[in-house]
């Protein structure tokens, strides 16, 4: 079935968290969103995106089509933003998602994070990361997971668990640390443990975690079969999530769940003021190998930018 909503046409990286900013952006906007895969070409893939004379020539055909110019355009990053600035030159709206590196009137609305540091009359800062997890969501999850997890103990701790990159630190040695802690926590608070790795995640970790985890009262998904990610969120009484990936705490502190964010070897300035952020709104705790609970609220600053969206493309606020 045709969607009636008006299209955005996004330009990013084909990249998971790329694709799930963007993406929850625009259909929380009400617009139906096309991805426009970002591949740069040739020495173009070496060089930063600041520094490209002419972004267009730099990247493999966009196959935007001639039409382009009658929707908006989302792009995403330093790279995209690149290509977004150079198409909103030819008079192409341009919704830029995080810091583009790049002056902000070289787009009609920027969406960044607090901790990318940046400022302007069309510069919206948001505390957590974009995405797509919506309360409807959730209670879709719960209703397909909740008979899934039932033979798990309660409290059910959702885990969440990223990868190294190039601020912190997750091989064998560090998912070892992890999983003692986990198992530790399901032994002394008897909890439940229900936990998805990631894409990134160092197959050594996931073998730490399966030998640590081993018995009736954690559940580990093996990446096979459905995604189990958004059912865990929705069906957690708590959520543990290494500090890696903002998106990942972005989603989780989405849901009514306290979440406990554990720890890696390494340190990200941006990161740290994000986590921050977080700590001082009530959201997140350090998690220190046991379980622990206190109040909270869903915490979700994609539903502001997607109104400042709305406003902008003068569409009606959302009911």
């Amino acid at each position: 079935m045709a969607s009636h909503e008006p299209t955005a046409a996004v330009i990013a990286a084909d990249l998971a968290g790329m694709r799930s900013q963007t993406f929850g952006l625009a259909r929380r906007a009400g617009l139906d969103p096309h991805l426009h895969a970002l591949a740069p070409r040739g020495i173009w893939r070496h060089v930063p995106a600041a520094w490209w004379p002419a972004p267009l020539r730099a990247v493999m055909p966009l196959g935007l089509g001639p039409d382009y110019r009658d929707h908006p355009v989302i792009s995403i990053g330093g790279s995209g933003g690149a290509v977004g600035a150079a198409l909103r030159r030819q008079g192409a709206r341009v919704i830029q998602v995080q810091n583009p590196r790049l002056s902000p009137a070289r787009f009609d609305l920027v969406i960044a994070n607090r901790h990318d540091r940046i400022s302007g009359p069309n510069v919206v800062l948001t505390r957590t990361a974009l995405h797509g997890v919506t309360p409807a969501l959730l209670d879709q999850a719960r209703r397909e997971w909740t008979p899934l997890l039932a033979h798990l103990p309660r409290p059910l701790v959702a885990v969440l668990v990223g990868g190294g990159n190039g601020r912190f630190r997750l091989g064998r040695a560090e998912g070892a640390v992890l999983a003692t802690q986990l198992d530790a926590m399901m032994r002394r608070d008897r909890v439940g443990i229900a936990l998805t790795p990631s894409r990134r995640t160092d197959p050594a970790v996931c073998g730490e975690l399966q030998r640590a985890l081993a018995g009736p009262d954690a559940w580990i998904w093996d990446q096979t079969g459905p995604n189990p990610y958004m059912g865990l969120l929705a069906c957690a009484d708590a959520i543990v999530v290494t500090v890696d990936s903002v998106s990942m705490i972005s989603e989780a502190v989405a849901t009514s769940a306290p979440v406990m964010v554990a720890s890696l070897p390494g340190r990200s300035r941006r990161i740290g003021h994000f986590l921050r952020d977080l700590t001082q709104a009530g959201r997140i705790r350090p998690f220190a190998g046991r379980l622990e609970t206190w109040p909270v609220t869903p915490l979700d600053d994609t539903v502001m930018a997607a109104e400042a969206v709305r406003h902008y493309l003068g569409l009606a606020a959302a009911v």
